[in-house]
């Protein structure tokens, strides 16, 4: 008979892992085995990177999870390599060629006088090689099978964009930085600028160096995470010895719960409302009638622990919005 292979231990952690996605893997491959070595019970990550793209990802788990909307919505800034000359249907090296040409008559300043067009409030078609869905199926699918559906264009935001080296030849490269909003498709840019110099770009490496208020120098690898968190723990280590040791290594590891929010204003409960706002009720303290009325605000407790999110309301009162549970 085949014995029963023993179940992972998994426990309830919780903070914002930052990590630096390797190449070749989708941030949910990522993810799960992030996840894995944390042995974490839940987690999820902050909007998709590409498999052929790197850099910071940050992951939430447990009760950080409630926060991963401000991250998908938040700021990003990349650094990427385009090949001029060289256009492929995806955008990126991943796919076939569709403009193989000489671009050695394109000069540094053609690029910066074309990429001066694509600064501030522009209007940008998401490529067909992206994770945006059409009737439930992601366009990356379709556009695999040979289907191409018309995309509408949208805004975004390009705050800094900045040519960091050029490299001349045949097919010229370019080495840029890109601030940007949320949306915001480096691969779209190459194609467009591009388009705008008449010989086609294409993506050969993008490294996204800051998503919201973290930034690459403040990320772990996953060989790291093998390192720190060997999977090769003792069998006869009991669920609690086991707990201690990933509790107090994921406390070094983790951005703090509160971390995608840091940015919100906070405000402290009085120690003996701290039970009724837990509960979801509204709760007054004259401290509050100082301040404006706010859609969010970050709410901790008398001691300093973080409670959730709220919102300070008429009659200098705090309504939970956002509860965070640790036990």
């Amino acid at each position: 008979m085949v014995e029963k292979k023993k179940s992972r231990v998994r426990f309830p952690i919780h903070g914002v892992l930052l990590l630096d996605k390797p190449l070749g893997l989708s941030s949910n491959q990522a993810l799960q085995k992030a996840k894995y070595l944390l042995r974490a019970q839940k987690a999820g990550h902050t909007g998709a990177l590409d498999p052929l793209a790197s850099g910071v990802l940050p992951l939430c788990f447990g009760e950080a999870t409630k926060f991963s909307q401000f991250l998908l919505d938040s700021d990003k800034r990349y650094q990427a390599t385009f090949r001029l000359g060289l256009e492929t249907e995806s955008g990126d090296m991943d796919a076939p060629v569709v403009v193989d040409q000489d671009a050695s008559h394109i000069t540094l300043e053609q690029i910066e006088n074309a990429i001066e067009n694509f600064r501030g409030c522009i209007e940008q078609v998401p490529p067909m090689f992206s994770a945006l869905k059409h009737q439930g199926q992601p366009l990356y699918k379709l556009a695999r099978s040979g289907v191409e559906i018309e995309r509408k264009p949208r805004s975004v935001e390009i705050y800094e964009y900045r040519l960091l080296n050029f490299r001349s030849g045949p097919q010229p490269e370019i080495d840029v930085d890109v601030f940007c909003s949320k949306g915001t498709y480096i691969r779209s840019l190459a194609l467009d600028l591009g388009f705008a110099l008449g010989v086609g770009a294409t993506v050969t490496q993008l490294r996204r160096t800051q998503a919201g208020p973290y930034f690459l120098d403040q990320c772990v690898t996953l060989e790291q995470l093998q390192e720190w968190l060997p999977d090769d723990q003792p069998e006869e280590l009991s669920k609690e010895a086991l707990w201690q040791m990933f509790s107090a290594k994921s406390d070094e590891l983790l951005a703090p719960v509160d971390s995608p929010v840091a940015s919100l204003p906070s405000v402290i409960i009085p120690a003996e409302s701290e039970k009724y706002f837990s509960h979801g009720n509204s709760v007054f303290s004259a401290d509050f009638s100082e301040l404006a009325v706010a859609k969010d605000v970050r709410v901790f407790s008398a001691e300093g622990a973080f409670l959730g999110l709220g919102a300070i309301t008429e009659g200098s009162r705090v309504q939970p919005k956002r509860l965070v549970v640790i036990d």
